[in-house]
């Protein structure tokens, strides 16, 4: 098994053991310990960190992983350290939601597992459709994904595992007393209500970054510049995301 392949089950395989080639998020009794909350139309960072802030600054949770769907979405998957049902993660998502994305109308999300017991696909991933990739990414690169979720080119395989080295699954504790807070998460009620599927509110804010650095012969620091800097074109900024990405996965800092 690959060192990726034992990170990725060591945070959201159904239950440990079993078949070490098995990458199903479902065990074969409907348990789950990955939770995972995907924005689309459009998939933007501003929009979905304040669950991230959020479940670590109220809740007391580890940072959840962050990564691009390859297609369309941004995601945050929740590692948890016992398994839960699929009702309970999914009514969970809901009230993570309802918590920290009021205004969010809840079109422009998706909780996986679905309440159909349906889970997202595993990351990393190519596409067949389009041959882009999803990945799993570091925040402070989330911001530039927002119109293009994707990868073009495969994510390296240390990097990825790296990303999810530094990553922990929610104890059972503090996710018990994460349900209790949120009131309903635990009452089952999986199903958005009809104001949900009816909203029509507004996505937060977007916050405009700045460029606060100074000229540099760094090569590093000027792709960080220029990734930050919403003065120069989407496409650029795109690309200086990607070179970061592909020089951490070779292994640079």
């Amino acid at each position: 098994m690959t060192r990726l392949a034992a990170e990725f089950r060591r945070l959201y395989a159904p239950a440990p053991g079993g078949d070490t080639s098995d990458m199903a998020l479902v065990g074969p009794g409907g348990e789950v310990r990955a939770l995972v909350m995907e924005l689309i139309a459009p998939p933007a960072w501003d929009s979905l960190r304040p669950v991230w802030q959020g479940v670590q600054v109220e809740l007391g949770f580890p940072a959840p992983a962050i990564a691009v769907s390859g297609v369309d979405a941004l995601q945050l998957w929740f590692s948890l350290a016992n398994a839960v049902t699929v009702q309970e993660g999914h009514a969970f998502l809901h009230a993570l939601r309802r918590r920290f994305l009021p205004d969010v109308p809840i079109r422009r999300l998706r909780l996986w597992p679905s309440a159909a017991s349906e889970h997202v696909r595993p990351v990393p991933q190519q596409q067949a459709a389009s041959g882009d990739w999803s990945a799993f990414v570091a925040p402070d690169l989330a911001p530039v994904f927002g119109d293009t979720p994707w990868l073009d080119i495969p994510p390296g395989d240390e990097g990825q595992a790296a990303l999810l080295a530094g990553l922990e699954s929610i104890p059972r504790a503090v996710f018990g007393a994460a349900v209790a807070g949120l009131g309903d998460a635990g009452s089952g009620a999986a199903d958005p209500t009809a104001a949900d599927r009816a909203d029509g509110g507004a996505a937060a804010p977007a916050v405009t970054p700045t460029l606060r650095t100074s000229p540099t012969d760094d090569p590093l620091l000027f792709l960080q510049q220029v990734m930050g800097d919403e003065r120069v074109p989407l496409g650029l900024r795109v690309e200086a995301a990607k070179a970061l990405l592909a020089h951490r996965a070779a292994g640079g800092r």
